[in-house]
């Protein structure tokens, strides 16, 4: 579900900034009768793409594991660009306008930017002397916690369930050096002997 919601998240909004980018090059250029007649016949469609913005991006922040400052930082721009963009045409302020389309982009780049967080944690300090089964664990709360869970069952950022997944060994390798959807590649960041050891330590997960 969560994928289907970040699809439509991402379509809603793609097409939100492609009206308003219109728009605002209609104002800019004083083509203000031609602005009046996209408003009004884009009237519903907006209206509906923006309660969809609104709904999917609440659910995807309510079910996201990787909240980061970044993430506040863009509903913050996402919110003030709304006031700015319905002053900015009502009173045919293009400055406005363009400062709300502005904002809008930089939200895209922050949600983008907060995808890659992940990989920037800092590596814990792996010791000669620990086990094979707490090195796992140490790397799988560095790097996975937060979207797997404690239990590897909290299918944050649409994380698939450890505890049920089917995946052999090698297949499980492969996506975690890889990446998939949401999951980033760690083939840069870890080697597959610490990977390994993530496969080892989830594989003790149990259903509670």
């Amino acid at each position: 579900m969560y994928k289907g919601i970040l699809h439509t998240h991402t379509l809603v909004v793609t097409l939100f900034l492609l009206l308003y980018i219109v728009k605002t090059i209609l104002l800019v250029t004083g083509k203000e009768a031609t602005l009046k007649k996209v408003t009004d016949s884009t009237k519903w469609f907006e209206r509906i793409i923006s309660v969809l913005f609104l709904g999917t991006g609440i659910y995807l922040y309510l079910n996201s594991g990787n909240i980061t400052w970044m993430v506040h930082v863009k509903i913050l721009l996402v919110f003030a660009s709304i006031p700015m963009a319905i002053i900015g045409f009502k009173k045919k302020k293009p400055a406005l306008a363009i400062l709300s389309v502005l904002f809008l982009i930089a939200s895209y780049g922050l949600a983008e930017m907060n995808k890659k967080q992940i990989l920037k944690v800092d590596a814990p300090k792996i010791e000669p002397t620990q086990s094979q089964a707490e090195v796992g664990k140490q790397l799988y709360v560095a790097y996975c916690q937060v979207c797997h869970g404690e239990n590897g069952d909290a299918g944050l950022s649409g994380a698939k369930n450890l505890i049920t997944s089917t995946l052999t060994p090698t297949e499980k390798l492969d996506l975690i050096r890889l990446g998939k959807g949401n999951m980033p590649a760690f083939a840069a960041s870890l080697p597959d002997d610490q990977i390994l050891a993530i496969i080892d330590y989830t594989n003790t997960f149990k259903a509670k």
